[in-house]
């Protein structure tokens, strides 16, 4: 493969084009990342039954709490890699990746230990039910022993990415789904190890990937990781790293600070409750795929052109992506109106009429607002990338009282159907709060 092949310049040349050819690749291996999932859940419900995706389910927000902190550490380091590559800096791209190499390892070994030492209290104040916290808990501690090799391949994916490469995170993310998929099925069917087989399997998978990921940079960018005389310099670059990957740590935390207010809200509505708010959430998280990741390209191409002062070129860039997500939303709704209940049916092959029907209200009242929320990754990343760090972090923790609200108010009144309501309302309103913000922003750029 030629150096050109492997580096993409975004500072030049069509703006879309740049995007929707960055995006595909996100969009196909974040489909595949979100298959560990599903595979999962559909080998959980067919094998150990709805107790297992509830006690899936009922850990899913904890873990997503510790998991975008440490890849919103990740995220925002590569916004500093992307502007430095339009930049055309090297030195100190090399010295950016040194400090994200020592702040991941640190930072991430801080979480995961902090993270098994309370776990089992963590799990008592999320109400988790008597009948499944053991599974529940076997699941979510061998998940977070391997919280490293996660965080390791998406530090290996957001250099990639920052220099223009999203195709090969992509083939190895492929490859650790099949090992993952047979993984699942001998750790389940022929060894009988529950929900700890279905754990050990993702977390064996991921640290393939992010092994495969690292030996690919190692042969192919060696001119851009950080050489030892790298390391002593990376320190002065740590203060920026961190101010960037912090304002993305606490935007994604925030938000997952909310779901994990709501998911003990939902685990007080029963086991069948949990197990449809879970299903339900992993087919969103799918859909929601192609607005995540034409958000998250439309970040890179952001953050080079930034870099590049080529202001112009970021924002029709925002305004044509905009128009994607709108296209891919009015898809969405009528995907969900066809198919809705065949996938929650799929995914769980439960028998319950109760479990099926509160899945599909949360998918459809989700369904309709996909718009606003496309507007709310666009304009968060992109704002992320621009170096504008503090409104994305308050939109987030709008986005938090908002949950909070609702646990106190609008559950205990209206059960499900006010854990349904919730994150439609909260989308719209912080679609809204974005879309003002950034454009006062762009007159008043020093304030923002």
């Amino acid at each position: 493969m030629e150096k050109s092949q492997k580096l993409t310049d975004m500072t030049s040349g069509n703006a879309l084009g740049h995007i929707i050819r960055f995006a595909i690749p996100l969009l196909i291996g974040s489909v595949f990342q979100q298959l560990y999932n599903f595979v999962d859940t559909m080998i959980a419900g067919r094998g150990l039954g709805d107790q297992a995706i509830a006690a899936i389910g009922a850990t899913s927000a904890l873990y997503s709490l510790l998991f975008s902190f440490a890849n919103g550490l990740n995220n925002g380091y590569g916004l500093v890699l992307a502007r430095l590559f339009g930049a055309k800096d090297r030195d100190r791209f090399r010295q950016a990746t040194a400090a994200m190499i020592l702040l991941d390892t640190v930072i991430t070994s801080a979480l995961t230990l902090a993270a098994l030492l309370l776990l089992r209290p963590l799990l008592f104040l999320l109400d988790t039910p008597a009948d499944i916290f053991d599974q529940s808990y076997r699941y979510i501690a061998i998940i977070l022993g391997g919280l490293l090799t996660t965080i390791f391949y998406n530090m290996c994916a957001a250099l990639l990415r920052a220099v223009g490469n999203s195709r090969i995170p992509l083939y190895f993310l492929i490859l650790s789904c099949v090992i993952n998929l047979g993984l699942d099925l001998l750790l389940i069917l022929v060894f009988r190890m529950g929900t700890g087989g279905l754990a050990a399997a993702t977390v064996i998978a991921q640290g393939i990937s992010a092994l495969c990921c690292w030996v690919y940079i190692v042969r192919n960018y060696p001119e851009y990781l950080p050489k030892r005389k790298d390391y002593r310099p990376a320190r002065r670059l740590i203060p920026e790293m961190l101010s960037s990957g912090l304002s993305m740590a606490l935007m994604l935390s925030v938000f997952a600070i909310g779901s994990i207010i709501m998911q003990r809200s939902v685990n007080q509505l029963g086991t069948l409750v949990i197990t449809a708010n879970t299903a339900s959430r992993k087919i969103i998280q799918v859909m929601t795929m192609p607005l995540s990741m034409l958000a998250t390209a439309n970040a890179t191409f952001a953050g080079q052109n930034y870099g590049a002062k080529r202001m112009d070129r970021v924002d029709s860039a925002i305004k044509k992506v905009i128009l994607l997500e709108l296209a891919w939303s009015a898809a969405a709704l009528v995907i969900v109106a066809v198919a809705g209940e065949a996938m929650i049916l799929l995914l769980t092959g439960t028998a319950s009429r109760q479990v099926v029907e509160d899945a599909l209200l949360n998918l459809r009242l989700s369904t309709v607002v996909f718009f606003p929320l496309g507007v709310l990754f666009v304009l968060r990343m992109a704002m992320q990338s621009m170096n504008r760090k503090i409104v994305p972090v308050i939109s987030s923790s709008i986005e938090l009282l908002m949950k909070v609200a609702s646990c106190i108010f609008a559950v205990p009144v209206l059960g499900y159907l006010g854990v349904a309501l919730t994150e439609p309302l909260v989308w719209v309103v912080c679609a809204v709060f974005l879309c003002v913000l950034y454009a006062a922003g762009k007159k008043r750029p020093a304030q923002s």
